[in-house]
């Protein structure tokens, strides 16, 4: 679906019309999106606009990198929205002076509240095609904030409620956020360098007013870093107390198994000794020979679980 809109040297929006009218109309500037264009529709980008091959060719084939590419008549800018799904998804626009193109395959949101925006509030139709790009890339970076706290406040929470030596899913649900973290940082970096450039680009020309609202944008893009970094450290810091935890647990586990065999080995020494069958065995004779021998195992356990007592070894293992 191709959709337009037109702003007239006498500052009229029109909304709708035929790309084939653009000439007619005598515009000061247009909009042009594809929105999840056909097949016959992408052609347009090369018959009609006869924009760069290059550039073309980057909105149709694979995930680029966000970038800004040059060109002697517009220039061309690829942005990554993120879907619900915290997957990357390409926005390409094509903007110049007298006009702005986006392209996306998939449906863009962010697309739609601009161009409510704009039939709204006539105050920003002088303002031309790069203060409209500025709003195009601005509600695809404030996109990625709801999302970002999204995870924060689950991590927040299952550090509140987790019970490390209960909850034996606890690592897949930490590792499962930090990947999501890892797929928001592998968008949000490169947009925060492509920000940058467009900053410190001179062939890019912003004035005074544009560049302030650039670098709003850039400012919420560092932000956004610090807060994934910071996300980051925290699921390392589950991670790493999870794994204390379960080593700790693990060493009072075998502990107790230390404890326990420790206490058998002279028991089953004894056990062993009077259970060979030899005929002369003075012991095996007597009347309380077995009371006397069990009395004295008895005796063996009392004495090492006091000894052990005494060396504080119980409290090792104590929940």
């Amino acid at each position: 679906m191709i959709r337009t809109i037109g702003i007239t040297k006498d500052q009229q929006l029109i909304k709708g019309f035929p790309i084939e009218d653009i000439n007619k109309n005598h515009f000061d500037w247009y909009w042009v999106d594809f929105d999840c264009p056909t097949t016959e529709e992408e052609l347009l980008l090369d018959t009609f606009f006869h924009f760069h091959p290059l550039a073309i060719e980057d909105c149709l084939l694979r995930l680029q990198r966000p970038k800004l590419d040059f060109y002697d008549d517009f220039h061309f800018f690829v942005i990554h929205r993120v879907n619900e799904e915290l997957a990357a998804e390409e926005v390409n626009i094509f903007v110049s002076n007298k006009f702005i193109v986006t392209f996306h395959k998939n449906t863009a949101p962010e697309i739609d509240r601009v161009q409510n925006m704009l039939e709204k509030q006539p105050k920003n139709w002088e303002r031309g095609t790069v203060y409209l790009t500025y709003q195009v890339i601005d509600k695809i970076v404030d996109n990625y904030f709801p999302l970002v706290y999204k995870i924060e406040d689950h991590l927040n929470a299952l550090e509140d409620e987790l019970n490390y030596q209960s909850n034996l899913n606890a690592m897949k649900i930490v590792f499962e956020f930090r990947s999501d973290l890892l797929d928001l940082r592998r968008t949000i970096l490169p947009m925060r360098d492509l920000l940058y450039r467009i900053l410190n680009s001179y062939r890019f020309s912003l004035n005074k007013s544009e560049r302030a609202y650039f670098g709003d944008i850039y400012d919420h893009l560092l932000k956004l870093t610090e807060m994934v970094e910071s996300n980051r450290e925290l699921t390392a810091d589950m991670r790493d107390s999870y794994m204390a935890m379960s080593s700790s647990r693990m060493n009072g586990i075998m502990m107790t198994l230390t404890i326990v065999s420790t206490i058998f080995i002279p028991l089953t020494f004894i056990a062993g000794v009077y259970g060979m069958n030899f005929d002369n065995m003075p012991e095996l004779h007597g009347k309380y020979s077995y009371f006397i021998v069990l009395g004295i195992m008895i005796l063996i356990v009392i004495f090492m679980l006091a000894v052990f007592k005494w060396k504080g070894w119980f409290k090792l293992f104590k929940p």
